[in-house]
């Protein structure tokens, strides 16, 4: 596939994330909560996560934000639900090192969240695509 068309592509499935969001709302009960904001563009995300022993069972988010921050939130929370806290942990290093453009470990099925690759190429919008990640890590690690 060209270079043209997989981006493309990947816009596609960016603005589905967008204008479709998946795991959007907040968990109730005993879930723990992380709020987060990226002051130098308004994004913001409050995400809510279900564990269970060392698993992350259900993961919601609300915000507002551009099209990268909520798309991203949309696939991370699709990616971590049913992983375990280490895993979700380490597909967290993986994104970063894709954020900054270097080399990781193509073991791992990214799904969707392969389509935010581009975002390396503008730095001002990797911090939009990190958002979610950054309050996933730090929910899981306090």
């Amino acid at each position: 596939m060209s270079s043209n068309n997989l981006d493309t592509l990947y816009r596609q499935v960016i603005m589905d994330h967008y204008k479709n969001p998946r795991n959007k709302g907040v968990l109730a009960d005993d879930s723990l909560t992380i709020n987060m904001n990226n002051p130098t563009c308004g994004d913001r995300i409050q995400l809510t996560l279900k564990l269970e022993g060392d698993k992350v069972v259900d993961a919601k988010f609300e915000g507002e934000g551009c099209s990268i921050s909520m798309s991203s939130a949309s696939m991370m929370t699709q990616a971590i639900k049913g992983r375990n806290i280490e895993d979700a942990l380490k597909l967290s290093e993986v994104f970063s090192l894709i954020m900054q453009g270097k080399d990781y470990e193509d073991d791992i099925d990214l799904g969707d969240i392969e389509a935010l690759q581009g975002v390396a190429k503008f730095p001002a919008r990797i911090k939009c695509a990190t958002l979610a990640w950054k309050a996933m890590e730090k929910g899981l690690k306090e």
